[in-house]
């Protein structure tokens, strides 16, 4: 039932955005009672900040279900960062944004939220530690995972108001390479 209600409210944030994610409409969505969701979840606040974290653990699946192709690969590093890059993409990345911008003029969610995304970014730093081999042992490496989670976002961001996805794409090109750079130049091999 939980589950439920949380992919719905997912799937409202997406098509309705946060305005429009009520929860009537997230209980018909989810085809549940009125009832059923107070139980759960007594606010509208309280349904979207457990959103927030039903949203990172799909990211932190997503990642850790592919983390032995990242070890594999060629180039653990670049994969790594692709697979930051790609985690970040289609509806989840939509349903958070919505949230982070409605937080903005909303005080409740924002409080919620506050308290919530330290957990969401400790999930992607646990997979990028458990992907990023020997560089995780660096005291630096966190800093530079959240500058790359920074740089994923604001382009991501910034994508949204471009219909060519090429340019995005290109955007990522940018910043992979540069942040490998920071990468290697900062947190040498031992």
């Amino acid at each position: 039932m939980r589950r439920r209600l949380l992919d719905a409210t997912v799937d409202c944030l997406v098509q309705y955005g946060y305005a429009g994610t009520t929860t009537t409409r997230v209980t018909e969505l989810a085809g549940v009672t009125r009832g059923a969701q107070v139980h759960h979840f007594p606010t509208r606040a309280d349904l979207v900040a457990a959103a927030v974290r039903h949203l990172a653990a799909k990211r932190a699946e997503l990642a850790f279900e592919r983390i032995d192709e990242v070890r594999q690969a060629p180039d653990p590093l670049e994969a790594a960062l692709d697979l930051l890059w790609e985690i970040h993409q289609g509806p989840i990345n939509y349903a958070t944004i919505e949230m982070w911008v409605a937080a903005r003029t909303d005080p409740e969610l924002r409080e919620q939220l506050t308290r919530v995304e330290p957990a969401a970014r400790a999930s992607l730093i646990e997979f990028a530690e458990a992907a990023f081999g020997e560089y995780a042992a660096n005291p630096r490496f966190r800093h530079i995972m959240y500058t790359a989670m920074d740089a994923i976002r604001g382009i991501l961001l910034m994508g949204l108001s471009d219909e060519d996805t090429t340019n995005m794409q290109k955007r990522w090109h940018r910043a992979r390479t540069d942040l490998r750079e920071l990468i290697d130049v900062v947190l040498p091999r031992n």
